[in-house]
């Protein structure tokens, strides 16, 4: 009997061995300098990543690891007395190199691939990355300053138009026949800058700077404050300008003028808490959903009153609004228009990106101050769903279920929707409001549920202490695996990442029983994960990994 016990625990542990391993090392390159300084190419190509100290700069191949080039900075810009910051342009393949001494700033420009100085200049006071817009099909940066924009040669510097007329940084734009048609931001450290701003959109011409026309926009267009996303997107469909951001906006593309708008502002929902010197709440409304001939809108921007319209695809003209939305919602994540529905999660799950001031001692009673960058998920009520009629607005059901917590939900095949209380998995029929089944997510062992997504046919729950799977179709469960309360930071195929405040990554495979494989970040280390989830860059003290996060 005993024999047969020890059998049994050795085969869990053996399990329990195999459901976690580290990260396999690609390649470990060793540098004759440390690391202040570091970034990666994770969006355009993943070919390079650099590394520097605030004296030597080295650039490496990331296919291999090999250094392609190492310099001084006293030997590559002779004129730059120190290095204060470095922004990497990666489609340009330009790196800058900031001295930010108040009256003498100074910045250099060199080239990615050879380290060779191109430019240098003592006017141009770039203080952030947000001040540089990179025009691709130009080959030019336009540097964006508190009375003028100026646009310049990206090789060598040469300074080819100013305007006063346009305000405000380029951030996503559409480029067609020499005219750059964009929406204008200011950073938020520096809007105080930028008194009498505007929101403005306009058309540029590239070769003169003549602003061709331009209009204004409701909203604020910005991008998110750690990951750097731009929160709105601009598309044209044949002779119209579409701006995506808090509703929609419509433009005549040749003209500028405003052909219809379903646009409101919005107040954040979630208070700003002391210590943030950064903060911003993503994902709080739902964006647009478009069908063959209509477009669905959730307008919440008054704090007692919020409606769904519903409009017409082509003209804009109002078709219907709903009853208003009960229970007074300060978010509304998530809509759905299925089975002559409009389906709409209230309250829930929000992303959560700032920078927090930390007061901490060290060993000799020293008061020592940290600034951390976070991104979260919290939970916003109240919380409810509720369906519309897709033919004139009406109410048609409301479900009790949710009144005291959800954290999202999916639609399943078309005629039920798969929603998560926190403590609960629910299968509930479109159609009518009535539950198919209700799951104990302690089921899965890994504590209530933070947020579900979907695999194939199953249910994914990641969950405060790990990551769980449920079949979608009744309810019971597939795989679980332990691990910490992490961040939703990535999911491509099967692969799931998670990242932990302390910059733990764990990546799960949940079509393989939830196996994952782990990075625990060491004291003073950095780590760049690349943006389809493949790999992850570590920066520490003067190495530089390169890991797969799976087999």
């Amino acid at each position: 009997m005993k024999n047969s016990i020890l059998i049994l625990v050795f085969a869990l542990l053996g399990l329990q061995v195999s459901a976690q391993e580290d990260m396999p090392a690609m390649w470990e390159t060793k540098l004759g300098h440390g690391i202040d300084f570091y970034g990666c190419d994770n969006v355009d190509s993943d070919e390079y990543s650099y590394a520097a100290s605030d004296k030597e700069i080295s650039v490496l191949s990331n296919e291999t690891g090999k250094v392609i080039w190492t310099k001084a900075f006293k030997d590559i810009a002779p004129r730059l007395r120190k290095i204060d910051d470095i922004i990497t342009i990666w489609s340009a393949q330009k790196i800058f190199l900031l001295d930010l001494k108040m009256g003498k700033e100074q910045i250099a420009v060199i080239d990615m691939l050879t380290g060779e100085l191109l430019w240098e200049s003592s006017e141009y006071k770039l203080k952030v990355r947000e001040m540089i817009s990179y025009i691709k099909e130009e080959n030019g940066f336009l540097f964006t300053f508190k009375d003028v924009n100026v646009f310049v040669d990206a090789n060598t510097g040469a300074e080819l138009w100013s305007t006063q007329k346009f305000r405000g940084t380029v951030g996503k734009y559409y480029y067609e026949d020499g005219k750059l048609t964009t929406v204008n931001f200011v950073p938020s450290e520096f809007m105080a800058l930028f008194s009498g701003f505007k929101n403005q959109i306009a058309q540029i011409d590239m070769k003169t700077g003549e602003i061709l026309w331009e209009n204004t926009y409701i909203g604020r267009a910005d991008r998110k404050i750690i990951t750097r996303e731009f929160m709105y997107h601009l598309e044209r469909r044949d002779d119209q300008l579409i701006l995506h951001m808090n509703g929609l906006q419509v433009y005549d593309y040749h003209t500028g003028a405003q052909l219809w708008s379903a646009a409101f502002d919005y107040e954040i929902p979630v208070k700003k808490p002391g210590n943030a010197t950064k903060f911003g709440v993503y994902g709080a409304v739902a964006p647009p959903v478009f069908t063959d001939d209509y477009i669905y809108i959730v307008d919440i921007s008054g704090k007692k009153s919020q409606f769904i319209h519903k409009y017409q695809r082509g003209t804009g003209k109002l078709v219907w609004t709903s009853q208003e939305i009960s229970g007074g919602a300060r978010v509304v994540p998530n809509l759905y228009v299925v089975d002559g529905k409009v389906i709409l999660q209230i309250g829930g799950l929000v992303e959560i990106q700032g920078t927090f001031k930390e007061t901490t001692t060290d060993a000799a009673g020293n008061k020592v101050i940290q600034y951390v960058s976070r991104v979260y998920e919290e939970n916003v009520k109240p919380c409810g769903v509720q369906a519309f009629s897709e033919e004139d607005g009406r109410l048609i059901w409301d479900s009790e279920k949710f009144k005291k917590g959800i954290t999202n939900m999916y639609v399943y095949k078309d005629e039920n929707l798969i929603v998560s209380s926190g403590k609960a998995l629910y299968s509930i029929k479109i159609h009518g409001g009535e539950v198919n089944y209700e799951v104990d997510a302690k089921n899965g062992g890994v504590g209530n549920v933070v947020q579900i997504l979907f695999y194939e046919d199953m249910v994914v729950v990641v969950g405060e202490k790990g990551v769980s799977t449920f079949k979608a179709e009744d309810g019971s469960l597939v795989a679980a695996n332990k691990y910490k309360r992490a961040s939703v930071v990535d999911y491509t195929d099967n692969i799931l990442i998670l990242e932990t405040a302390k910059n733990d990554v764990a990546a799960f495979d949940v079509a393989n029983n939830c196996k994952y494989w782990a990075y625990n970040a060491k004291k003073g280390s950095g780590n760049v994960l690349t943006t389809d989830g493949e790999h992850l860059y570590v920066f520490e003290k003067k190495s530089v990994t390169r890991l797969h996060t799976h087999d």
